[in-house]
């Protein structure tokens, strides 16, 4: 190989690792979005990073050879893990929700002995469930009557369970098991810590249900079997009627009955 040849090889692979290395420093990794759908100063960011690696992506190339009729894309770059939510116990000392898990009654699609319902729900992160049968794994959670649910809590713990992490989630409510709708489907990368899932409609209204289902529909690695940590579930703690009227006191009590 002639000698120009030869520095251009080297200096193209120290460019890719150098840019590679920054990448695994901001824990991002690459792929093609379209960036009509975003805006501001996300946007402006994803505009500085492309602009950092010295060219703007071609769309004809990007589509197939055929020109996109939403040609604004670009190469971005997400967070490659999924972050972890707050400690659900932060929630219920806000007073604006409470756990009511306890209420439902559970059942699992499978589970190894000794490792079912009650290590969903004993509070201990060093336990959990593991399911032991054919994807998808589902955890089933009725009440006995229609519900007011706001929101879903999991833990899941990459670090731990490695190919028994769920990688894709889908949560269903209904009636019964006869018409499970899901209302959310969750891709998660590595995930370590709470995964919070909100089960509110697109106003912001809390969802109605006798039943939610929590799907695990793949693992990490192509894991066949799942570990669950922590289920918990959330509804609205509603303004007490009581709250909207002075307090009586024994004396305003006695005053009424004695004005009778």
């Amino acid at each position: 190989m002639p000698q120009g040849r030869n520095a251009r090889a080297r200096q193209g692979a120290l460019g890719g690792a150098v840019e590679r290395g920054r990448e695994r420093r901001l824990g991002l990794t690459s792929l093609y979005c379209d960036l009509s759908d975003v805006s501001g100063e996300a946007r402006r960011a994803w505009e500085a990073e492309w602009e950092w690696r010295g060219a703007a992506a071609d769309p004809e190339k990007l589509s197939g050879g055929k020109q996109s009729s939403r040609a604004n894309i670009l190469k971005m770059t997400t967070p490659n893990k999924t972050p972890p939510g707050a400690d659900p116990k932060q929630l219920e000392r806000t007073g604006t929700v409470r756990e009511i898990g306890s209420q439902a009654v559970w059942s699992l699609s499978s589970c190894k002995p000794g490792f079912g319902v009650d290590q969903l729900r004993d509070d201990n992160l060093e336990t959990y469930w593991q399911s032991d049968g054919s994807q998808p794994h589902l955890v089933n959670i009725q009440f006995r009557r229609k519900t007011t649910v706001k929101t879903l809590c999991i833990y899941a713990d990459y670090k731990s369970d490695e190919s028994y992490t769920p990688s894709k989630i889908s949560v269903r409510v209904g009636n019964n098991f006869h018409n499970l709708q899901e209302i959310r489907q969750l891709e998660l990368v590595e995930p370590s810590g709470w995964i919070h899932v909100p089960l509110t409609d697109n106003h912001k209204k809390p969802t109605r249900t006798f039943m939610i289902q929590i799907a695990v529909l793949a693992n990490h690695q192509n894991g066949r079997d799942t570990h669950m940590r922590q289920i918990k579930i959330y509804t609205p703690v509603e303004e007490s009627s009581i709250g909207k009227f002075p307090r009586c006191t024994t004396i305003d009590f006695m005053m009424y009955r004695s004005i009778r």
